[in-house]
């Protein structure tokens, strides 16, 4: 089953993102959350991406969502560590971070594939109402 990270500066956000997600369907998504710094403050840490990654993935892929710049940089970071055959499975898609982080959990639990959620997610003009 693809999973999904969730990187933002907050712990809490990334957490509530990830609840709000959790509610969407009732199949459990692999989903792992990377907020804030190992002390506690507001912050990215590559380390805690990468094991993020690591405790959601599967060869069906990672999607991985993101709220600021630095947190870009800090999953780019993590996923240079992963072997190449990891890295090859590991999407970093630019969207909203809730709406994104719900999409794609609802196209999960629809069996859409790793490619065909990237597309739906990249394809979303999250700025109008259906």
């Amino acid at each position: 089953m693809v999973g999904v990270v969730i990187v933002s500066h907050s712990l809490k956000i990334a957490e509530g993102a990830k609840e709000l997600a959790s509610q969407m369907t009732p199949d459990r998504i692999p989903l792992a959350v990377a907020g804030g710094t190992k002390d506690g403050r507001l912050g990215t840490d590559a380390e805690q991406v990468r094991s993020a990654i690591e405790s959601v993935y599967s060869d069906d892929g990672i999607v991985i969502l993101y709220d600021l710049g630095s947190a870009l940089m800090s999953t780019e970071l993590a996923i240079e560590e992963l072997p190449a055959i990891q890295q090859a499975r590991v999407a970093v898609v630019h969207a909203p971070l809730v709406e994104g982080v719900v999409t794609a959990v609802v196209e999960i639990s629809l069996n859409k594939n790793w490619e065909s959620i990237i597309v739906t997610l990249q394809e979303m003009d999250f700025g109008k109402a259906p």
